[in-house]
């Protein structure tokens, strides 16, 4: 943590086994899943993985999504513990009046009928029987080795992906494709023992360590779920490497041609990824910031990473379409006969909760090889991007056109020059409907992602449509809303 005392490779080892042994003292068993509700810190990097040393799976879920669909995810995991911000189980609790004015419709994280590990003070509503993270990241060294899970088709990892609270998705990350993608990661970039990385993604700071380079985390907000990227820029001088997505970039971009932010003076390598890496946006990077060198990275949450390149080469590229790099070891890419992206290899999850085990996945995304560089050449589905989510419309519409006075609803995103989308929900609205948008902003959050939300809600008399299916025409509404 920027700020905080450091922790030395020994006492990060010897932590991770203490927590593990100190969870099984406590009960924690081989196979238990944790919900993992705590903003990434020291503490929370240590207690994850103390916990999937005790053989554990870390459960994320996002508390934003809203008590009905996290209701659902919860019903789906089934975990028998849940490691928790004290501030939530306040703000879902006593002062739950408080938290909806801060714009929080949180589930009640005190009433989950798990085992409970706290963070932080002990706070009203936090459960009389929670243990505190403090008591298991006590600094003495541990008493033995802690007993640790080594089958590498063990559960690690669930992550859920973009769902209603009819179908939720939830990824399953083994030990063994998470190591995978560590290694896949590790070599890629710049990264030694002279670096110093600033970011809170772990799946950048785990090969940082890996690397023998130092690894720091910026503070969060105290009421916030996500880092300031300004305030984040301004606490880069002493970091050689830093990851952005390209919007929180690009907000770091305008504040430096403004003059309102200072370029860090050591920064060499920015990574980028969870949205499409454009040129325009690598152009404006190089402008600003001349002395640092540019890595895109192209993954998805059930395979990561994928392919990396560096801004440069993307920059040097001529030829139609967007290069991804080549896949990064290990991954193994073919193009289907529709010209679909199909990906496998060791560090594809396992599958996704309840339903087959994975072998291979089709990415949604057009592309083609130009040796052995992939190039993006589109999209198959109507997938949108907006931050670090992925939104799939075909998710959402049928639930929106569920909802009292709409006769129908489409899902577009309108793009900008950083590869972010501006989410556009269209609707048709049964006759006699009034007030239809406001009942839409009303009901929206139970039935679908927080993070999915429309950024825009339009009353259309009619959606165009096209061929002989008459199917919904996507490029001809987003022309019309453009």
């Amino acid at each position: 943590m920027v700020g905080a005392a450091p922790l030395t490779y020994a006492e990060l080892t010897d932590r991770i086994a203490g927590v593990a042994n100190r969870l099984h003292d406590s009960g924690f068993r081989p196979g238990d899943r944790l919900l993992f509700s705590i903003r990434p810190c020291v503490d929370a990097v240590v207690l994850v993985f103390g916990t999937i040393a005790a053989g554990g799976t870390i459960v994320f879920v996002d508390p934003g999504v809203g008590p009905e669909l996290f209701a659902k995810r919860i019903g789906l995991v089934q975990p028998a513990w849940a490691a928790t911000e004290s501030l939530l189980y306040l703000l879902s609790g006593p002062l739950h009046r408080i938290g909806r004015a801060l714009g929080l419709s949180l589930p009640a994280f005190g009433r989950l009928p798990v085992r409970h590990i706290h963070s932080g003070w002990r706070l009203p509503g936090t459960p009389s029987g929670s243990i505190p993270v403090r008591q298991l990241l006590r600094h003495e060294r541990s008493q033995g080795t802690a007993t640790t899970i080594a089958d590498p088709e063990a559960e690690a990892l669930i992550v859920f992906t973009s769902g209603t609270t009819a179908a939720p998705k939830a990824v399953v990350h083994t030990r063994g494709s998470l190591g995978a993608g560590l290694a896949a990661m590790a070599g890629r970039t710049t990264l030694g023992p002279d670096a110093h990385l600033c970011t809170e993604q772990l799946m950048m700071g785990l090969p940082a360590l890996m690397a023998g380079a130092r690894w720091s985390m910026p503070r969060y907000p105290r009421f916030g779920t996500h880092i300031d990227p300004i305030g984040f820029a301004r606490a880069l001088d002493d970091a050689t490497h830093a990851f952005f997505t390209p919007a929180d970039l690009a907000v770091v971009l305008t504040a430096l041609e403004e003059g309102r932010l200072r370029p860090p003076g050591r920064l060499r390598e920015i990574s980028l990824g969870g949205a499409p890496v454009t040129t325009a946006l690598l152009r404006r990077a190089r402008a600003a910031l001349p002395d640092s060198e540019f890595l895109a990275i192209y993954g998805m949450t059930e395979i990561l990473p994928v392919a990396m390149t560096s801004g440069s080469a993307k920059l040097a590229f001529a030829g139609a379409g967007d290069p991804l790099g080549p896949p990064v070891p290990g991954v193994r890419a073919r193009i289907a006969e529709d010209g679909e992206l199909i990906l496998s290899g060791p560090n594809l999850c396992s599958g996704y909760l309840g339903e087959p085990a994975l072998r291979e996945i089709a990415t949604g995304d057009l592309a083609r090889f130009e040796g052995d560089t992939v190039i993006l050449m589109g999209r198959k589905k109507d997938m949108m991007i907006r931050g670090k989510t992925n939104i799939y419309p075909g998710l959402y519409e049928p639930a929106i056109a569920g909802i009292e006075g709409v006769r129908q609803a489409v899902m577009v995103g309108l793009p900008d020059e950083v590869g972010d989308e501006r989410i556009v929900l269209a609707v048709v609205a049964e006759p006699g409907s009034t007030d239809i948008v406001a009942r839409l902003r009303r009901e929206l959050p139970g039935v679908m992602d927080i993070s999915a939300l429309p950024d825009d809600i339009v009353v259309v008399a009619e959606i165009p449509v096209s061929g002989r299916t008459r199917k919904p025409d996507r490029a001809a509404l987003r022309g019309a809303l453009a």
